[in-house]
């Protein structure tokens, strides 16, 4: 018994250590009638300890085009769901895009980048941190 409690002793602390996390989950808009209804090439879910009701997102389209950078701020929708948005698509599907988004919650802050392109968004290309992305990191998404 006592080298159980041992061994489940870490795992404690680790969920102690990702408690109150703020993460955005990408998703696929066509699992969701109301994204499609909107046109949404991606849906995005705020999800970790908080009230996700009261999260808010913010996005920009980056991209290279014709070797031209542009910047491109999206509408964001809310959908019926707390902590749950959809973007359609507002940027020329010639180039290469990232798309920035920015979660803001109270005092928590969390952004991912997302690769897309003349095929879509990638939601398999994508990077999270908890910190502001650089230039440079949109950049190297760019490559």
């Amino acid at each position: 018994m006592q080298r159980t409690l041992k061994m489940l002793a870490p795992l404690a602390l680790a969920g102690q250590l990702f408690a109150g996390g703020f993460f955005l989950q990408l998703g696929n808009p066509e699992a969701s009638k109301e994204a499609q209804k909107v046109g949404a090439v991606l849906t995005v879910m705020a999800t970790g300890c908080h009230d996700p009701a009261t999260a808010r997102l913010t996005a920009t389209a980056i991209g290279m085009v014709n070797g031209e950078r542009r910047e491109i701020p999206l509408k964001v929708t809310p959908l019926s769901g707390p902590g749950i948005f959809a973007i359609a698509q507002q940027w020329p599907r010639e180039g290469k895009w990232v798309i920035q988004l920015e979660g803001r919650n109270g005092e928590q802050f969390t952004n991912t980048l997302v690769g897309a392109g003349p095929k879509g968004v990638d939601r398999t290309r994508f990077k999270a941190d908890m910190k502001q992305f650089t230039a440079a990191d949109v950049d190297a998404m760019l490559r």
